[in-house]
């Protein structure tokens, strides 16, 4: 399984190549910022990218949506919900100060319990609102690549609109936690954990913090 991360923008969110080493077919996760460093990583590995798929639909986590999808042709796919931030796309610019490309275009939209095949690798959507309406995580067996809903040691924010710092919570606690402990978590910012590790360090979890 091939696995390339690139920290990309100002807000330094995590874009990820994810492919299958035998096929060199591939998608990608959350491409933020900078298309034409995630281009190069694509080309220089040789992959085969037709899916553009995201954890959710934040500023940040599509700027570089659209250049991808249109040196690809591949199709971009998020959950149903996500749209209205998809839409508002010049709203968030102007309300973040920030533009990383043009607005994207939605192909289609991924729900609980899809399989995502990426060549001879399988994905599970798990869904996982919280930190916005549509989160979604997506589990490679013990790899599972989580967007803005779980950090090392924190948890997404839950102040901007549709989010729910309970639900999110429970997401974790009933979708996430349940992997098993050896699960690498892939974050939408900072560096890469695990389900073990969080479960039993992370303050949000383990009730050594709260907001309120």
């Amino acid at each position: 399984m091939i696995v390339e991360t690139l920290e990309v923008g100002p807000f330094m969110e995590n874009t990820f190549v994810v492919g299958c080493e035998e096929t060199k077919e591939a998608v990608v996760i959350d491409p933020g910022a900078e298309p034409e460093r995630i281009l190069a990583a694509i080309d220089k590995r040789g992959l085969n990218v037709s899916r553009i798929i995201n954890t959710h639909a934040h500023i940040d986590h599509i700027g570089a949506v659209q250049a991808i999808r249109v040196a690809k042709g591949a199709k971009f796919l998020l959950h149903e919900t996500e749209a209205p931030f998809v839409e508002g796309y010049e709203r968030q610019c102007q309300f973040f100060g920030v533009r990383f490309g043009d607005k994207p275009e939605i192909d289609g939209f991924l729900k609980e319990g899809d399989i995502i095949e990426v060549g001879n690798l399988k994905a599970t959507v798990i869904f996982t609102p919280g930190h916005s309406p549509g989160g979604l995580c997506f589990n490679f067996g013990e790899r599972v690549f989580a967007g803005d809903t779980l950090f090392n040691g924190s948890i997404g924010r839950t102040d901007l609109p549709g989010g729910s710092q309970q639900l999110l919570l429970d997401n974790i606690k009933n979708k996430l936690l349940t992997l098993p402990p050896q699960t690498v978590v892939y974050c939408g910012h900072g560096p890469a954990t695990t389900i073990g590790h969080e479960k039993a360090h992370n303050p949000f979890l383990t009730g050594g913090f709260s907001f309120f």
